[in-house]
């Protein structure tokens, strides 16, 4: 009767932990024009290792330390593929008005061109435009869904 009982148990342990096992299993696809699932978001990318959206500060559309970091990836990714377009997007969060919020879109997007630009790729090879609050990365009305948001996103046009 003993056994039966332990035996039971060690079998319910295990089967519990092959569940929660496989709840918490993080899925990993592509790294070259693909994307990675880090079990919070979706992380995309423009090449492998090179994502291809920065984020912004509320109401700002100045580049942080880790945008400019990024932007030096795509730089030198572009250099590399000389034959490449891209649009970069200009996004923001669902607060303000659709004026304001194109507006802020508009100067995000330039602002990651212009950054781009002085790594020597052309303007010719980069065109803008805003999405303002129109397409939400994360639809949700909290804050970590505005910070998610407020993005520039660089898109292969060929």
């Amino acid at each position: 009767m003993i056994f039966n009982k332990n035996l039971k148990n060690i079998l319910l342990v295990v089967f519990t932990t092959l569940i929660l096992s496989a709840c918490s299993t993080a899925k990993k696809s592509g790294n070259i024009d693909g994307d990675v699932y880090t079990g919070k978001e979706t992380v995309k990318f423009l090449a492998s290792g090179v994502p291809d959206r920065i984020f912004f500060a509320t109401n700002k559309s100045s580049l942080t330390t880790a945008a400019r970091e990024t932007l030096r990836k795509q730089a030198t990714y572009l250099r590399k593929n000389k034959s490449l377009n891209v649009t970069i997007e200009g996004h923001a969060d669902e607060r303000g008005t659709r004026e304001y919020n194109l507006a802020l879109g508009e100067r995000r997007a330039n602002a990651a061109k212009d950054y781009l630009m002085t790594y020597g790729i052309s303007g010719k090879r980069i065109s803008t435009i805003s999405y303002g609050k129109e397409k939400p990365v994360n639809p949700a009305s909290t804050p970590l869904a505005w910070s998610q948001n407020r993005r520039s996103v660089t898109v292969k046009v060929n």
